[in-house]
């Protein structure tokens, strides 16, 4: 069965270390829309980050934020779908946390934007206008992604001890080198929503061909019938993939993308 559709994540896998693209990666993405083949990126930054390379998501503008929490239409500029965390289950969550993990800390990813507590210390560069606040003031509606952050434990271990608490509450994954948990609602990973945009256009998983480099990227690998991981890849990754591509600075998805259309 042909490959109809290319699910790439972003971070690590389509965009190089220094946070561009690399001209040969978006000749890549432009000759598979011309071939037909659908691709969509599917990634664990909310929408205000993932605007940064709607440029090269192809006509068919389709894009999953939030590890699934979200279908953005990049051509309507709208939402097509949403999936989230209700308030009360997310505030649960993070009494269960910090009771079990003593130090987390945490924010929330809204249609509104980030918000976050006092004492999350966030690595990336925080919009205009961001709220701190406590956790009771921040989550004041749907949480597209609740994260979790420990200066301290090591993400795994991190992940461990929050994953015991919470059970069956939300989604727990992460993708960062720092002990960044990311909670999506029960259920909600990028494979479950990637599963729901193909059955909607009539897509198999046998037709997926899946790339990703972190954690947060091992269900939709296993669900794809074609699945890559990057050599940069965290180990579990490459443990799950069928095939490894070529790291993200040395145009990984690109050469995949090539073989699949038979380019030189």
């Amino acid at each position: 069965m042909s490959i109809r559709l290319v699910a790439s994540d972003l971070d690590g896998t389509l965009v190089r270390s220094d946070g561009s693209l690399a001209e040969r990666t978006v000749a890549a993405l432009a000759a598979a829309e011309d071939a037909g083949l659908a691709v969509v990126f599917v990634t664990g930054r909310p929408l205000r980050w993932t605007r940064e390379v709607f440029d090269h998501v192809g006509p068919h503008g389709l894009a999953v934020v939030s590890n699934g929490a979200m279908v953005w239409d990049v051509a309507g500029d709208a939402m097509r779908s949403v999936r989230a965390i209700e308030p009360d289950v997310a505030l649960e969550v993070t009494e269960l946390i910090r009771t079990a993990v003593a130090g987390s800390a945490f924010a929330v990813e809204t249609m509104s934007g980030i918000a976050l507590e006092h004492s999350f210390m966030e690595r990336h560069p925080i919009p205009d206008g961001a709220r701190r606040g406590t956790i009771a003031e921040i989550v004041d509606g749907p949480v597209l992604k609740l994260l979790a952050r420990h200066e301290e434990l090591a993400p795994l271990d991190f992940w461990d001890r929050a994953e015991a608490v919470v059970g069956s509450l939300v989604e727990i994954t992460w993708s960062s080198t720092s002990s960044l948990l990311e909670m999506s609602a029960a259920g909600v990973t990028k494979a479950s929503t990637l599963a729901l945009l193909c059955e909607e256009h009539g897509i198999s998983a046998e037709e997926v061909l899946a790339i990703g480099d972190m954690p947060n990227d091992i269900a939709m690998l296993q669900w794809a019938g074609t699945s890559y991981a990057m050599a940069n890849a965290h180990e579990s990754v490459l443990a799950v993939a069928d095939h490894v591509a070529a790291s993200n600075d040395d145009h990984g998805v690109a050469r995949v993308i090539e073989g699949l259309l038979g380019l030189p």
